[in-house]
Formats: C-alpha cells, structure tokens, sequence
C-alpha cells in the first residue's frame, strides 16, 4: 500500500534530534511559554523574514485570533465584512464568523484554486475590512494588482498560510507578504507538530502585542487582564519538535517539487486535469497535488484497489455545509465543480521513486 501520508516515516527521519529535544524539554520542568517556544517564534521570524512571530495552539486559533485583535486595536468592528473564498477549508470562515464578523465568499481560479482577484473588488462594500487570501494546497495567490485593491479601499490582507509555509512570490515567502498570517502546523502539513499547533506572523507591532496578549487570557501581565482573551498558546514539546523540522523545511519541500514535477510531465491521460502552472507560481510547496476528474469516486476506488491510497480536499464547500444554513441557498458554480471533482494523490518527502512511478502508471492506466 502507498499510503496518501505516512507520518510516522516522516517523523522518524529526525527521531534522534525530537527525542534529544523532547527531552531536554521534559527535563527543564517548564511546559508553557518558556525557551522552546521563544526560540521557534524567532526561528520562525529569521525564517519567514518578519519583526513577530506569536506561537498559538493551532491554525483556526491563529486566523481567530489575528481577527480579533484588528478588532480590539478598533480597525475592525464586530458586523464588518471580510472577503474570503468559497472554496476554502473551512477554517478560514469559521475564524470569520466566531468573531460576529461575515464572511464574504469569492469564487476561485479553476486553474489555480485560488481566490480569482480580479472578482474581489466587486464584491467590496464600506464594510469590508480585510481580504483573506489563503494558499491553497500550498499554491501562492498575491499579485500587484491584489495589493493596489488593498491600498485602494483601505484593506487588511491577512494570509490563511496553513498549507504554503517556505513558498514565495518574487523572493517574499508566503507569511510576509499581508499584514498578519496565520499558520497550521497540523501533524499532516508540510511542517507538522506532533498534534495540534499554530503561529501569527506579522511586521505590525502593536498587533503583535495584542495578539500575544489576547492569546494569553487578554493578559500581558499576569493576572492582569486588559482584554477579554483566550487561552490559545503553543505549548513547549510541539515547540521543541516544530524547531527541529523547521530546519528541514527547504528540503523536504524541494523533494515535494521534485514529484510534483514528475506528475505534471509523466501524467498524460486526457480523464485528468493535473495543475496548472504559470510562470509567477513555480515557488509552491505542494502541500497537496490535487487532480480532478468527472468520475472521482471511481477513480479513487480503482486506486485503492491497486494499492494507493488518495483523500478528497475537501467533499463540501462551506456555503453547503450544515453549520451554515443561511449560506446553503448560494450557489458558486466553480467552487462547487472543484469540490466535486477533486482527488489528492500522494506526494510528501519520504516518497521513493519507485512510488512515485507505480502511481504515475496506476494513473495513465486508468
């Protein structure tokens, strides 16, 4: 069986290095908001090339929180509007919504996923407030053009970079190019914790400041409480992991291109639509290698029957999901396309070449 990720191959490559940092961290007998945390924060800052990076307890935490805080700093107002698109992971609206915010959702590219910015603007309104851009599948989305609309109407661009950490556009890692990025270092992501983890990333200080606060109860001064916050903080051991496998970010992310590059070239069967390419986005991380195709469902069974193992990201866009009634009646065409046609193939590191063909062929095969 070629497994869709298999996380204990990858965490094994670094075995020694996590347990002589696991337990240098047991050891010290501090657990929350000591060293390990301070030195991934400021590894992660050198890193992303950022003034602040705030550890948080994981990814939906960190779009919440960076939300909230434009809130309490006044630039946000509970009722205002922020642009998102439709065909994201649902905690990117979620984050929205629990802060009494609304989510306006935007239709994608269908030849990147991404949120199309040339629809943005017009769905701009005096209460809109920041735009959430998110990089999909590890797949950059910023231009020049999405940066003079933010200028233009006075907008936070807050980057959803849960799956696109060490990408870049034109030499700025995804991370810093907006005002705030929040990131999930989930087990399954291309750099993952040992359970559930997250950080913000910003050049803003004062921002910085009250993110840090408000993700400590409100408080930075303890027992004193200058906002109504949360308990959300990145403790020590995924800490002590996350700065291990930070330094191997670069490589494990070139090994992803490596295969992506093998699909796009030796994938030829006119069922499946592979990725599309440009010029400008050569610099993702291939967090997911999505293809699609009319007949997923079959597709996915004939893989497993050969032994490969495939996931769908994501079966229900969030306008058609339970928890938001009041959005079911929408209808975005190409969100709902992409959602029913996709299928995530294997792709991660610990991938040997021989996988890599055996699902090549399993693929021209079909």
């Amino acid at each position: 069986m070629i497994k869709f990720l298999d996380l204990q191959k990858i965490n094994l490559q670094y075995q020694n290095e996590i347990e002589e940092q696991l337990l240098n961290t047991f050891r010290s007998g501090w657990y929350l908001l000591g060293n390990q945390v301070k030195t991934f924060e400021n590894n992660l800052a050198n890193y992303l090339g950022v003034k602040n990076c705030i550890g948080v307890a994981n990814g939906l935490d960190a779009l919440r929180v960076i939300l909230k805080a434009y809130m309490e700093i006044g630039f946000i107002e509970k009722g205002d509007e922020i642009i998102v698109p439709a065909n994201t992971y649902i905690a990117s609206v979620l984050a929205i919504s629990d802060n009494e915010l609304v989510p306006v959702l935007v239709e994608p590219d269908i030849e990147t996923y991404n949120i199309n910015i040339k629809k943005i603007e017009e769905k701009i309104t005096s209460r809109t407030k920041a735009i959430m851009i998110v990089h999909l599948y590890g797949r950059i989305v910023y231009s020049e053009e999405l940066k003079a609309l933010a200028q233009k109407y006075n907008l936070k661009i807050i980057e959803d970079n849960a799956q696109a950490i060490g990408a870049q556009w034109r030499k700025t890692k995804t991370g810093a190019l907006g005002d705030a990025a929040g990131f999930s270092f989930y087990p399954g992501k291309n750099l993952g914790a040992l359970g559930d983890a997250g950080a913000i990333s910003t050049n803003d200080t004062i921002l910085a400041d009250t993110i840090r606060a408000l993700a400590n109860y409100g408080s930075n001064q303890k027992y004193v409480n200058k906002y109504k916050g949360l308990n959300s903080r990145l403790d020590e051991i995924q800490a002590a992991v996350l700065n291990v496998k930070l330094k191997y970010i670069d490589t494990d992310n070139d090994r992803r291109k490596e295969i992506a590059a093998q699909y796009c070239t030796k994938i030829k069967n006119n069922k499946i639509v592979l990725p599309n390419i440009s010029e400008d986005n050569k610099e993702q991380v291939w967090h997911l290698f999505v293809i699609r195709t009319e007949n997923r469902n079959e597709l996915q069974e004939y893989l497993l029957a050969i032994g490969i193992e495939t996931l769908i990201h994501y079966p229900i866009p969030p306008h058609k999901q339970i928890c938001y009634a009041d959005f079911n009646q929408l209808h975005f065409p190409i969100t709902e396309k992409i959602h029913a046609e996709v299928l995530s193939i294997p792709i991660s590191p610990i991938m040997t070449n021989e996988e890599v063909q055996i699902v090549i062929s399993a693929l021209n095969s079909y």
